[in-house]
């Protein structure tokens, strides 16, 4: 699926905007799917239709999902952590996991990681930014991205 252009986002957001009022004002994802079965719709696009591809892609979700619940302890203090991770530079073909243990002793994994992190951390602050009780949490993290 490509990345829409500039007017085909106005109109997916005015359809997504169409389907909440007619929710009573609240957006929920089997309402979009129902409204982008049109094939007049901007939306109907940005959804597999042929069930046996949307079939394996549903699977391939699934796994994920699986991958991301194991947990590992760490031997160091004994806390619980995911076991595999997902690094941004593993992400740009198919997507792939990694040991965390791994990643944790290995410099340059560390070191992507880290910025994978400070990157996730940056899209947190964005979404949150409005709440005035975060600030706090805002400064700590500009400090930390200044240091590393």
């Amino acid at each position: 699926m490509a990345i829409a252009e500039k007017p085909k986002i106005i109109e997916i957001q005015n359809e997504l905007e169409e389907v909440r009022q007619n929710a009573d004002g609240v957006l929920y994802p089997w309402d979009v799917v129902d409204f982008a079965k049109n094939p007049d719709t901007a939306l109907h696009s940005h959804f597999e239709w042929d069930d046996t591809e949307a079939g394996h892609k549903y699977r391939i979700w699934q796994a994920r999902q699986l991958i991301r619940a194991v947990v590992t302890v760490m031997p160091s203090n004994g806390k619980t952590i995911e076991a595999y991770v997902s690094l941004k530079s593993d992400r740009c073909e198919q997507g792939g996991y990694r040991a965390i243990a791994e990643v944790l002793s290995d410099k340059e994994y560390y070191k992507q990681l880290l910025a994978d992190a400070l990157s996730d951390l940056e899209l947190w602050e964005n979404k949150y930014r409005q709440l005035k009780e975060l600030k706090p949490i805002f400064k700590a993290a500009k400090q930390l991205r200044e240091k590393v």
